[in-house]
């Protein structure tokens, strides 16, 4: 990460939409949280490179609500350096567990959260069905139910 500056938004800033719906599928599902996340960004000294957007669920959980790395930065451990930045982060802030979600049909993600310490803890099911518009496929398969996973920062 030597030619990487990772910084935290400005609250005033423009919102990264761009970055955010590589992760998200709409502007609307993004301002269902954005507006009380805190917004870390990655950038590569010429563009940003990548989001985090970290949204305090509770007194002791912090949620990943959006993690995304632009498609040429991808598959270089630009996701694992994210996810270790929010586990800091998270520690840092007094938070217990670090949670995340994403749909059951994507088995890369899920095991790349694995990869990096976090176990399935529940589904929140027909979560893509009730809150987004329209169907969304991933893996040729329609994305219903919501996989939450965490990381105990205690460990």
């Amino acid at each position: 990460m030597e030619n990487f500056t990772f910084y935290k938004l400005d609250s005033g800033s423009d919102i990264p939409y761009e970055l955010l719906l590589l992760a998200d599928e709409t502007v609307e599902a993004i301002n269902q949280y954005i507006f009380n996340s805190v917004i870390y960004l990655l950038n590569d000294g010429m563009k940003d490179m990548a989001v985090l957007a970290l949204y305090p669920n509770s007194s002791t959980e912090l949620e990943i609500k959006n993690i995304a790395v632009t498609e040429d930065y991808r598959s270089q451990g630009i996701g694992s350096i994210l996810i270790k930045k929010s586990k800091e982060i998270a520690t840092e802030n007094g938070y217990k567990t670090l949670t995340v979600g994403t749909s059951d049909t994507g088995f890369q993600q899920i095991r790349f959260y694995e990869k990096n310490g976090f176990i399935k803890k529940g589904i929140r099911k027909n979560f893509f069905t009730e809150h987004y518009p329209f169907p969304i496929y991933e893996n040729g398969l329609q994305m219903r139910d919501m996989i939450v996973l965490a990381h105990d920062l205690s460990e």
